[in-house]
């Protein structure tokens, strides 16, 4: 039976961890600037939001 455990290398692995680290630290920054927007949007956040998703839509079937 061959044995295929421990072949990454102990830079690798810091490496992917470091990267997971930094797209968390990522993504708190872009909720922090989300809840700033929606904060400031206030009840007309919903409505940004739907017109974000309908664009996307129409993007998505080519009618933009």
């Amino acid at each position: 039976m061959i044995d295929s455990r421990g072949e990454l290398e102990v830079e690798t692995l810091l490496k992917i961890i470091l990267g997971l680290i930094a797209l968390l630290l990522l993504l708190r920054i872009v909720e922090a600037l989300i809840s700033g927007i929606a904060s400031l949007l206030g009840p007309f956040f919903l409505l940004v939001q739907l017109a974000i998703a309908a664009l996307i839509v129409l993007w998505l079937v080519d009618r933009i």
